[in-house]
């Protein structure tokens, strides 16, 4: 595939996503969709409060846009045929990609909006997300198995572990974690838009060495977008992604990383997601324990202790006294570093 095609579609993505962000922004503000910030947030984020939010429709849009208009190039500079098996197959599996991620999306607007018109922090309920987080993940499972991706074993590169029909459940799980973890990252300015545009850049970069220039023209696209979301996103933020923006980067890197079958390299290139939600599940896990101990020897309730100041862990390195910035660029460096040790794992 042409570098100019994989450059363009970042370009053209790019230009969308900015472009966007000057007619959105006095849209989403007429309309009231600011955000509600939580009470038990850090004290200065209040700030932020009436931030608009659904800011995420800047990348949707113009990866969309920018996809469409590289793959056509692409099919027209290398005379893909369509009709051909190998090809058709490629231009349902990327359809499969971009239907997965708007459809997680579309779980993030519901929230968004809830959140918007009841002007609280909460939205859909955790049980009723992950129905539908579920019922995705399972539906694109069973496109990827359609296609012919029907192996049941964990690539972790230096081996590979057959899981039989477990494969299918744990991969749900998985998917569901790492959506999920891809939200919760979405808590400081700029953050989520930079490090998934250093995914991205990794997925793109994989999927052209696969062969699967299809995919890579989507992360590529996606990876533009978010560097045109980020100038209206940085700190201080003029607009945040919301749940309608962190579900569909959620939902691109799953579907991306699925179709590479290399579940290694999926860990690798997102640890920074992955160890965001796992400061979150430690720090609740140890507060719960440690509450009910407390419990047990003086009868009060909710006097649990913490690990971190606050979790995510961005938030601990606030209270810490890091800047936004400092986080963002910190945070972007270790998904440089975790990304390329993904990369060469597939060179």
């Amino acid at each position: 595939m042409s570098y100019w095609i994989t450059i363009g579609t970042a370009l053209i993505s790019c230009a969308i996503a900015a472009l966007t962000g000057i007619v959105l922004i006095p849209f989403l503000k007429k309309i009231h969709f600011g955000q509600t910030i939580l009470e038990i947030g850090p004290k200065w984020h209040k700030s932020k409060q009436g931030t608009p939010i659904m800011g995420g429709f800047m990348f949707i849009i113009s990866s969309i846009i920018a996809v469409i208009i590289g793959y056509l190039l692409y099919r027209s500079i290398n005379m893909v045929d369509i009709t051909e098996k190998t090809a058709s197959y490629n231009a349902i599996r990327l359809l499969a990609c971009i239907l997965f991620s708007v459809l997680f999306s579309g779980i993030g607007f519901l929230d968004d909006y809830i959140k918007a018109v009841k002007k609280q922090n909460l939205g859909l309920n955790p049980k009723q997300k992950m129905i539908f987080q579920f019922i995705l993940s399972a539906a694109f499972l069973s496109v990827l198995y359609a296609l012919g991706d029907k192996s049941t074993k964990l690539d972790l590169i230096f081996f590979q572990l057959d899981l039989g029909i477990f494969y299918y459940p744990i991969m749900i799980l998985f998917m569901i974690y790492v959506s999920n973890a891809v939200n919760l990252t979405d808590g400081v300015d700029g953050l989520c838009g930079s490090v998934t545009f250093v995914t991205m850049l990794a997925f793109s970069a994989v999927c052209g060495i696969m062969k699967s220039y299809e995919i890579s023209i989507y992360a590529i696209a996606i990876a533009g977008g978010c560097l045109g979301f980020l100038i209206w996103n940085l700190h201080p933020a003029k607009c945040f992604m919301g749940d309608t923006g962190s579900m569909y980067l959620g939902g691109a890197f799953v579907a991306i990383g699925l179709t590479t079958h290399k579940h290694l390299l999926m860990v690798l290139v997102g640890l920074v997601y992955i160890l965001e939600a796992l400061s979150v599940v430690i720090q609740v896990t140890y507060f719960k324990i440690t509450a009910r101990q407390h419990y047990k020897k003086t009868g009060e309730k909710g006097k649990g202790k913490r690990i971190f100041k606050m979790s995510p862990i961005h938030h601990h390195f606030e209270m810490c006294g890091f800047s936004e910035y400092k986080i963002v660029i910190m945070f972007s460096i270790a998904a440089i570093i975790v990304s390329a040790l993904g990369v060469l794992t597939v060179i």
